[in-house]
């Protein structure tokens, strides 16, 4: 006769540490995703403000360079039927160039503050510069202390 052994029986399942690694990795998925999201969505914003500003500062570039560079250009007699814009303060102008005005316009209740300025360079070449500052920062209106990005932009008219 063969004696019996005693058989070791496992239960089948998951153990408490298996369920908490589980639980580890699954919210720190969740996490990582989250942020993914947040900052994809936070650059987006970023970019279309400065995509604006750059379509802003080009447009008036092109539209000061199409009159001729004149001393007298105004943008509010010209473009104030297609934006929101009113004479303001605005950024600081370059040295060597002569201050032309300074400009706020508003596009999706985000203000853009814009500094027109001129310097002639030769006997009939005038440079053009529009420098154009906003707040990258802010989620709604702000003031020029807020602004917190800025770009130069200088074109030649004859």
């Amino acid at each position: 006769m063969v004696p019996k052994t005693r058989k070791i029986r496992c239960r089948s399942g998951f153990s408490l540490v298996s369920i908490m690694i589980a639980i580890t990795i699954l919210v720190a998925t969740l996490i990582g995703t989250s942020n993914f999201r947040y900052y994809s969505a936070l650059d987006a914003k970023k970019a279309a403000a400065k995509i604006t500003a750059s379509r802003i500062g080009l447009m008036l570039c092109e539209n000061w360079r199409g009159l001729g560079g004149i001393e007298t250009y105004d943008p509010v007699a010209y473009l104030s039927s297609d934006l929101t814009i009113t004479t303001s303060t605005g950024p600081a102008k370059p040295g060597d160039f002569t201050f032309l005005g300074s400009y706020t316009i508003t596009v999706n209740n985000a203000n853009f503050y814009i500094t027109l300025s001129w310097k002639d360079v030769s006997a009939g070449l005038r440079a053009l510069n529009i420098i154009v500052s906003w707040a990258q920062r802010e989620q709604s209106t702000s003031s020029l202390n807020d602004a917190d990005k800025s770009f130069r932009l200088t074109t030649y008219a004859s």
